[in-house]
C-alpha cells in the first residue's frame, strides 16, 4: 500500500490495503490463487517468496495485508477459524507453566480451548472480571504471560477498558491480547490504545455474510510477528486461498454494514427496555449500562449485538428463540442476516456449571441489517 494509502481513511483502506491491481491484467480484485506449490527459478529461487500454500499463498497475502491496515498492525495472519488463531498464538507465546488472565464472560469455545485443551498442555488460567483491580489481583507475576480480553463480551456485552488492562498487562511483563471480533476493526482499533495482539473470528463481522470460516491474528510489535509466523507455518492451520477471498470480500463494505448494524441495533433496544416481559437488556449504548463511558471512548459506535433477559425463565427464552421468523434461530453472529439464540443451550453450553455459566433465561439477538420496523414487529410476535 502506499503512503498515501496509508494516510487514508478506513473505507479506503478495507478497500486497498493489501493488494495492488495485477500488474499484468490490471484486475482490481485479488485473484484466487487455488494452488499448493510454485514454480521456482532454480533451487531456492522464489518468486515473491512463494514455495508452498500452507507457508504463504498470494490471496491469503492479501487479506493480511488488508486486516494488519485497518486494525492498524504490524502484520496480520489469516487462519481456518477464529478458535486457530487463538490456539497458534497461545503456542507461540506460551510455554508449559505459563499463567493465562481470562475473562469471567467469555466465548464458549475460547473457555473450552483454555480450559479441556490449553491446561493439559500446562498453561494455566485464572477467570476475572472486566475491573481492572480485579484483573491485577489475579496477575501471577513473573508467570503470567497474557491477559485475555474480550470487548466487548459474548453474551453479557461486558466492556473492559483496553488502556488500563494495556497498563496493567505490561506493568507485570505480560502482553494484552484482545478479541475484537464483536466490535470489528471499523468499531474499535485495541493496537491503537496499546494492546499487543488482537484476535478476530472473521468468520462474524469481517467477513459478515455468514459463507465462510475464518480467524486473524494482528501484531503490534516485529518479535510477537516472528513468533506467530512461525508457528502459522508450523502448525498449520491457515486460511485457504477461496476462505481468504470471500473475506476480502465482505471486509470491502465492513464499514457500511457495521453502521447499518448500529442502527438497526439501537432500534430493537429502545423496544426491548420498554417491553414488560424484558426484565433487562444488555448493551453498551445504554447510558445506565456500567461499561457505557468506557465504550464511549474507545468504540466508535456500539454495534450491533444485544443481549436480553425476560421475565420468565428458560422457558420462555426458548419459547423466544422458536418463535421468531425474520430472526433465524442459530449460532454465530455477524452476518447481514439477523440470528437469534439460546446462549445456555448453544454457544455458551461447554460453560454450563463452571463460573463462566450464563443466565437460563438469557437470549442473545445479532442484529442484521435488514428493515429495522421488521425486526421490532419479530420480536414484539416472539415475545407474546
Amino acid at each position: 500500500m502506499s503512503e498515501q494509502q496509508q494516510k487514508a481513511g478506513f473505507e479506503t483502506r478495507a478497500i486497498h490495503a493489501g493488494y495492488e491491481p495485477d500488474p499484468t491484467t490490471g484486475a482490481v480484485i485479488p485473484p484466487i490463487y487455488a494452488t499448493s506449490t510454485y514454480k521456482q527459478d532454480g533451487v531456492g529461487g522464489l518468486r515473491g517468496g512463494y514455495e508452498y500454500s500452507r507457508s504463504a499463498n498470494p490471496t491469503r497475502t492479501a487479506l493480511e495485508g488488508n486486516i494488519a491496515a485497518l486494525e492498524e498492525g504490524e502484520r496480520g495472519f489469516a487462519f481456518a477459524s477464529g478458535l486457530a488463531a487463538e490456539d497458534t498464538l497461545v503456542r507461540a507465546l506460551c510455554t508449559p507453566g505459563d499463567h493465562v488472565v481470562f475473562p469471567n464472560d467469555a466465548y464458549g469455545g475460547t473457555f473450552r480451548l483454555f480450559d479441556k485443551v490449553q491446561q493439559r498442555w500446562g498453561v494455566e488460567y485464572t477467570p476475572a472480571g472486566h475491573d481492572v483491580e480485579a484483573v491485577r489481583a489475579a496477575m501471577r507475576p513473573g508467570s503470567t504471560k497474557l491477559v485475555w480480553v474480550e470487548t466487548p463480551t459474548n453474551p453479557l456485552l461486558g466492556i473492559a477498558d483496553i488502556e488500563a488492562l494495556a497498563g496493567v498487562a505490561h506493568e507485570a511483563g505480560a502482553l494484552l491480547v484482545v478479541d475484537n471480533t464483536f466490535a470489528s476493526p471499523y468499531l474499535q482499533q485495541p493496537l491503537t490504545l496499546g494492546a499487543d495482539v488482537v484476535v478476530h473470528s472473521t468468520t462474524k463481522y469481517v467477513g459478515g455474510h455468514s459463507d465462510v470460516v475464518g480467524g486473524a491474528l494482528v501484531v503490534r510489535e516485529h518479535g510477537i510477528a516472528e513468533a506467530v509466523e512461525f508457528h502459522q507455518n508450523a502448525m498449520g492451520a491457515v486460511a485457504g486461498p477461496f476462505d481468504a477471498w470471500l473475506t476480502l470480500r465482505g471486509i470491502r463494505t465492513l464499514a457500511l454494514r457495521m453502521e447499518r448494524h448500529s442502527d438497526n441495533a439501537e432500534q430493537v433496544v429502545d423496544f426491548l427496555t420498554t417491553h414488560p416481559q424484558v426484565q433487562h437488556v444488555y448493551y453498551p449504548g445504554l447510558p445506565d449500562h456500567p461499561g457505557h463511558a468506557v465504550a464511549a471512548k474507545q468504540m466508535r459506535r456500539f454495534g450491533g449485538m444485544v443481549s436480553f433477559r425476560v421475565t420468565g425463565g428458560e422457558a420462555q427464552a426458548l419459547a423466544v428463540c422458536e418463535r421468531t421468523e425474520v430472526f433465524t434461530l442459530g449460532e454465530s453472529l455477524g452476518g447481514v442476516e439477523s440470528l437469534i439464540e439460546h446462549p445456555g443451550r448453544m454457544t455458551h453450553a461447554s460453560v454450563a456449571g463452571t463460573e463462566l455459566e450464563v443466565p437460563a433465561d438469557l437470549v442473545r439477538i445479532s442484529v442484521g441489517i435488514e428493515t429495522a420496523e421488521d425486526l421490532v414487529a419479530d420480536l414484539d410476535r416472539a415475545l407474546g
